[in-house]
């Protein structure tokens, strides 16, 4: 992942990162310090500007170059509340440069991004107080456990008292990291750090998750235990936004998709409105027992009814582009028959998610 200078975030995140990448435990008292520039905003500073917007999440025309390559170029989309949007796109896109500021960790070169209703840029602290970040990669603090290395987060947004307490206990218990509370972190393996990871980003109670690559490395039984926590915090009111190489994953837990390409959006939407936007919404199957030679022609009397195209003749299967509804599934079928055709089987399927991609993209990287 390339690294950006930060030297224009505020005080708090620079401290917090600066910390993580440590190599060794920062001294917790320091987390008072922390919790003092985290959740308090600048007393000399102008008074925050809330943009009333449904949107918890949204992008507007944002742009950021490095030198001549533009890293993130015009990208403008929103995710409502306690929606799941799936960021989707090659490495090199432009998904963790737009995250990160989304997370206030860099800076647009122009254009905006808020979270409930606030500037990146003219309220990081306010955005902070909101959204909760899992980076695709997150320094430790080796030579303390997963309690003392959440419990100075939670001081870290102000967390204090009783209400510390609850939130560690909850946090532990959602994630399942109990077992592992009292472990050093330098002995976790990559599934115990992506759940302690994710411990932190929810640990101040954020309405907001930008979760990158959080299924990363992780084993078969750990990713489907991360699509249910993401699926319980959706249904909990969070908004998540999520990039994954995993597309399958995606497909069964995200509302919305954005498919970007070297730093340009190119297609929004759910993939069903992807799909249809693409006019190839799947494929129907079918299995014909007798006179294969004469399909094509059979099909081809329905092409000014329904959309069919792409017709592939496999010995006995029979495929072919196909967009219809239930109803027209049914216009095929009872065709072919009429006509005295044996149809053994029938299959509709939609183009899953990497279809789409592939449809969408070119390959491109920067």
């Amino acid at each position: 992942m390339t690294h950006f200078d930060d030297s224009s975030t505020s005080p708090a995140s620079s401290e917090i990162e600066s910390a993580q990448e440590s190599e060794t435990s920062p001294p917790l008292a320091s987390a008072e310090r922390l919790a003092s520039l985290t959740t308090t905003a600048s007393s000399s500073g102008p008074p925050a500007v809330h943009s009333e917007t449904a949107a918890t999440i949204e992008l507007r025309r944002l742009h950021r170059f490095f030198d001549k390559t533009k890293a993130v170029d015009d990208i403008s989309f929103s995710v409502g509340p306690g929606q799941v949007f799936g960021y989707i796109g090659p490495n090199g896109a432009g998904k963790t440069t737009s995250m990160r500021i989304l997370a206030t960790l860099d800076l647009p070169t122009y254009g905006d991004a808020y979270v409930n209703g606030f500037s990146v840029i003219n309220d990081p602290e306010l955005v902070r107080r909101e959204l909760g970040f899992m980076p695709d990669a997150f320094g430790t603090y080796r030579n303390v456990n997963c309690r003392e290395y959440l419990d100075f987060f939670a001081r870290a947004y102000g967390l204090i008292g009783r209400e510390r307490h609850e939130r560690l206990k909850w946090v532990l218990g959602f994630t399942g990291a109990e077992g592992m509370a009292n472990k050093p972190i330098r002995g976790l393996s990559k599934g115990m750090k992506q759940r302690l990871c994710m411990g932190r980003a929810l640990i101040h109670d954020p309405a907001v998750l930008i979760l990158d690559e959080p299924a990363a490395g992780l084993d078969p039984r750990a990713r489907i235990q991360l699509r249910q926590m993401i699926s319980e915090l959706a249904e909990r009111g969070k908004t998540i936004l999520i990039s994954s190489h995993i597309l399958t994953e995606l497909a069964e837990i995200c509302d919305a998709v954005g498919i970007i390409e070297q730093g340009r959006l190119l297609a929004t939407g759910s993939v069903d409105e992807i799909q249809a936007e693409q006019q190839n919404l799947g494929e129907l199957k079918l299995r014909v027992l007798n006179r294969l030679d004469e399909v094509a022609s059979a099909l081809q009397q329905l092409h000014d009814k329904l959309d069919l195209d792409n017709l592939l003749i496999d010995g006995q299967l029979v495929r072919v582009g196909f967009s219809g509804l239930l109803e027209d599934q049914a216009t095929v079928v009872t065709h072919l028959v009429s006509q005295g055709f044996q149809v053994a089987e029938v299959n509709a399927s939609k183009k899953s998610l990497e279809d789409v991609f592939l449809q969408v993209t070119e390959g491109l990287v920067q």
